[in-house]
């Protein structure tokens, strides 16, 4: 918008009589006392306010005017937006009529077959109704005895009621369809609002790994919006390397869920950014940092974090806690950095008790344990509490002998190495016995003595046969999928997002490290009878139960 000449006519006519107001009162000449007041620094002055004024009055013309513009532009969508739905409207109506008249001629040519059928059948015993009195007129006319004897005697023998009845009944119940059409479809002036929609990230943000952001459209009264078609975009910009951006690929769900797939190409500081129509969804931007790109090759120095007796498994839960199962039928919690934090030191057989916990699991503040000697698998809080315990020994359905290891899957699934039972098996999260992998046999699916398990990327089992000496790896249905790698008495096993593999061997006192098509590509020495091993999901960082040295071991990549 230019100078004043935009101004309406009214506004500088106001302004005018404003001036003049002004004017007369800079005037102030005494003439007696010959004092002069000089005009010029007061209309100075007075010029001053008035140019401001005209410039917040040309300010707020050029918001007004954004207004009306918006307006007129919501407007318009609500016009395109009617449209729309007028077509979808009628689409549907179209749809639903050509069913409508398919329906009628199918039942009109139904009724049509039904009626010829009976006519037909009717007008065959009328012909031969008619033969038979024709006979009859022939024989009585010519006053043949055995002719007409034997007539009476046919007619006699067949029914002369009509072998069909007249009915035809039609049942069309449109009372339920015609309640189901009055309720069909539904129109809201509803639509997502950006700052109430969420997101939230699914995957860890890796140099040349696929980051996947899911988001839930919401209304601004917090509600889901159950309907996709909104615009949504995603893109990922480095804080460095020259602000590079990367876009992502939009998946809509058609339920008001979207996930956006990014794949970032540098390491280091990055800002995430989603928009719905236009504009930012709760918490974006937002900040987050890439991990470089995994290299096993460079591992660092494997560092004591824990001075702990016997240690058996390690887990780390996603707050950085790292919980140790230890031989003398404790757990232990500690902080990353290694002071204690909780100790579950109640050995027995008990709720809440232990005796040799050889595998731990942590899903949110829920854990897991396989209670090796007791013959059980326990759920307690993340602080120690006892909530529910699966079952008991036997080698039964659900029943465990030495379970060495439980993992929880996506679908809150307990999968549990039943070692002596020589099975996987696989419950509810509440208990409830669902599947069994029966590793008895000398097939290439077989496996002896069963210990570490963990899920890679896509869901599989991989469990580590310890007298089979091998990696072997089931579908979440339990179907055999492959083997890999030549592990001395494998006992732990962790998989990364990457899906590379991290394999303990007791025997060979070493950590073997396998790349997702089951290639060794790296060996960490100098251990002493590895036991657990495992992953911390905030950063990677490995970590070792090495059970002779009574320690557990990290190493960053």
């Amino acid at each position: 918008m230019g100078g004043a000449s935009v101004l309406p006519q009214n506004l500088h006519l106001g302004f005018e009589v404003e001036v003049a107001g002004y004017i007369s009162k800079m005037v102030n000449i005494t003439h007696k006392s010959h004092t002069v007041k000089e005009i010029s620094t007061v209309a100075n002055m007075y010029q001053m306010e008035i140019t401001g004024a005209l410039e917040a009055a040309k300010e707020v013309l050029t918001k007004l005017t954004g207004a009306i513009e918006g307006n007129n532009r919501m407007i318009e969508q609500v016009v395109i937006s009617k449209r729309t739905a007028f077509l979808a409207i009628n689409q549907a109506f179209e749809i639903l009529q050509q069913t409508l008249e398919e329906r009628k001629r199918t039942l009109l040519s139904e009724l049509e077959a039904i009626s010829l059928s009976k006519t037909t059948a009717l007008t065959l015993q009328k012909e031969q109704f008619e033969k038979m009195v024709e006979t009859l007129i022939i024989a009585l006319g010519g006053l043949i005895p055995t002719e007409l004897q034997a007539t009476l005697k046919r007619v006699q023998t067949i029914s002369i009621t009509p072998n069909q009845h007249s009915n035809i009944t039609v049942s069309v119940q449109t009372d339920d369809l015609t309640r189901q059409l009055s309720k069909l479809g539904n129109l809201s002036e509803f639509y997502p609002s950006p700052s109430s929609s969420t997101w939230m990230s699914t995957s860890v943000a890796k140099v040349g790994t696929r980051y996947n952001v899911k988001i839930q459209s919401k209304t601004s009264e917090e509600a889901e919006y159950p309907h996709g078609g909104v615009e949504v975009k995603g893109e990922m910009r480095s804080k460095t390397h020259n602000g590079a951006v990367v876009y992502g690929e939009v998946e809509d769900h058609r339920d008001g869920t979207y996930t956006i797939t990014l794949t970032p190409q540098t390491a280091g500081p990055h800002q995430l950014l989603i928009t719905l129509d236009g504009q930012h969804v709760q918490n974006s931007p937002s900040d987050f940092d890439v991990r470089p790109k995994r290299d096993y090759h460079t591992l660092c120095n494997a560092q004591q974090v824990i001075q702990c007796n016997r240690p058996r498994c390690v887990a780390i839960r996603d707050n950085g806690d790292i919980y140790v199962g230890s031989d003398n039928g404790c757990i232990y919690v500690f902080y990353q950095t290694g002071q204690l934090k909780n100790t579950m030191d109640s050995r027995g057989s008990g709720d809440g008790q232990f005796s040799y916990p050889s595998g731990i699991s942590i899903k949110g503040d829920v854990l897991y344990v396989a209670d090796t000697r007791n013959h059980r698998v326990q759920k307690l809080t993340s602080s120690g509490k006892f909530l529910h315990m699966f079952r008991q020994k036997g080698s039964g359905q659900g029943q465990f002998k030495r379970p060495l290891a439980v993992i929880v899957d996506s679908d809150n699934k307990l999968i549990v190495s039943d070692s002596d039972n020589q099975r996987i098996q696989i419950f509810s999260e509440n208990g409830g016995w669902l599947l069994t992998i029966d590793g008895k046999g000398s097939c290439n699916h077989s496996f002896d003595s069963p210990w570490g398990l963990a899920l890679d990327p896509q869901g599989n089992i991989h469990v580590a046969a310890h007298f089979s000496n091998s990696i072997k790896v089931f579908s979440k249905e339990g179907v055999y999928l492959r083997m890999y790698g030549d592990p001395n008495n494998p006992i732990g096993v962790a998989i990364d997002e990457e899906g590379y593999s991290l394999v303990s061997e007791a025997l060979d006192d070493c950590l073997s490290i396998y790349d997702p098509e089951g290639n060794k590509i790296y060996t960490v020495w100098n251990l002493s009878h590895p036991y657990g091993t495992a992953l911390d999901p905030r950063d990677g960082s490995m970590f070792i139960a090495d059970y002779c040295t009574n320690t557990v071991l990290k190493s960053c990549v």
